[in-house]
């Protein structure tokens, strides 16, 4: 399968390369972006790159996809969008993303969520993609509300919460 590049008005998401090792060491090192995800912080270089490894060996064998974040007329890299931990039967994902703190707040990450989540019910056949966040996330909870996902009353944990966006049914 062709590695789906998607476009928005401000943005590429493509595909991850070893070019953005510097990039994905900045956002996976930074305690900002990982103050309410519970997983360590990157400690070097070669990380990054284990990790762009890892990332583009499993969008090769259709386990994600991984899309890297930038602005369509720098190319710089922002952030990154998932989607993974499909079901079984193929018909529900769970969404990830992380956006550089310089970038936040400027409604990037709405932007660049709708072609994945098109994508995603559309090209993918999902019914359903969960996202999972911290309670105290204020500003994913938010996100995940403007983009019509609801609060998923099934799911318990105590840090966290599951917003759930269902396919629409056309009548």
């Amino acid at each position: 399968m062709k590695f789906p590049t998607l476009y928005t008005e401000r943005l590429t998401l493509r595909e991850m390369t070893n070019d953005d090792c510097d990039s994905i060491f900045a956002l996976r090192s930074n305690e900002s972006v990982a103050a309410f995800q519970e997983r360590p912080l990157q400690e070097n270089i070669e990380e990054a790159l284990a990790f762009i490894e890892k990332i583009n060996a499993g969008v090769a064998n259709n386990a994600w996809i991984f899309w890297a974040l930038t602005l369509k007329e720098t190319d710089e890299f922002i952030g990154t969008i998932c989607l993974w931990n499909y079901s079984e039967n193929l018909t529900r994902a769970d969404l990830g993303y992380e956006l550089m703190p310089d970038s936040q707040g400027q409604g990037l990450m709405q932007e660049a969520l709708e072609p994945v989540l098109t994508y995603g019910f559309n090209q993918l056949s999902l019914n359903r993609i969960d996202a999972v966040t911290h309670k105290e996330n204020i500003a994913s909870v938010n996100l995940l509300k403007k983009l019509n996902f609801t609060l998923n009353s099934d799911f318990k944990d105590t840090s966290e919460i599951m917003y759930t966006r269902k396919r629409k049914v056309r009548s």
